[in-house]
């Protein structure tokens, strides 16, 4: 396999520095440009309205190109970037916990996907934007940000089991 540019011991320290400063920098962008992935969909579709979706359209992009990017300077860190095309989409999905096969998470994509989408709606942003919000001061937005990671740790610690268990018994195990 190829070693890339950096070598994977400086790679583990120099990825996520960066990955943090561009996190600063998306922040930082995304509060004064007033992003929103749910309101660029919801502009679009009601007023035609393209300046936040094509936000989302060039967030998704340069996520792409990062990555592709991060893969080039140490594919030894990033081994199953490609694992789709070189394992195929009926094996597990590397590094993924539960040993469950590719349509469980498609399933964990859209389910929740919907309900998340669901309550932005009712909250009037998404969950970028309710970070946002809550840094510049909004008490329902602040309270948005903690459940969201209340909830998450809640997930992780005493759900996220069963849910793989219950996957497992209706088939979706690899």
């Amino acid at each position: 396999m190829a070693t890339g540019i950096l070598p994977k011991e400086i790679a583990i320290y120099a990825v996520p520095a960066f990955t943090l400063l561009l996190g600063v920098l998306i922040g930082y962008l995304a509060q004064r440009s007033g992003y929103c992935s749910i309101g660029g969909f919801r502009d679009f579709y009601l007023f035609r309205h393209t300046r936040l979706l094509s936000g989302y359209l060039a967030l998704v992009f340069s996520a792409f190109i990062g990555y592709l990017l991060f893969w080039f300077l140490t594919p030894e860190a990033m081994e199953h970037f490609f694992w789709a095309f070189t394992s195929g989409l009926l094996l597990p999905v590397p590094g993924a916990p539960g040993g469950l096969n590719p349509g469980a998470y498609i399933l964990f994509a859209i389910v929740p996907g919907f309900f998340i989408g669901l309550i932005t709606v009712y909250l009037g942003g998404c969950p970028i934007r309710q970070t946002v919000m809550a840094s510049e001061g909004n008490y329902k937005a602040a309270w948005f940000f903690i459940g969201m990671c209340a909830g998450s740790v809640i997930f992780a610690v005493l759900v996220a089991g069963w849910v793989v268990s219950a996957m497992k018994i209706l088939g979706f195990g690899a």
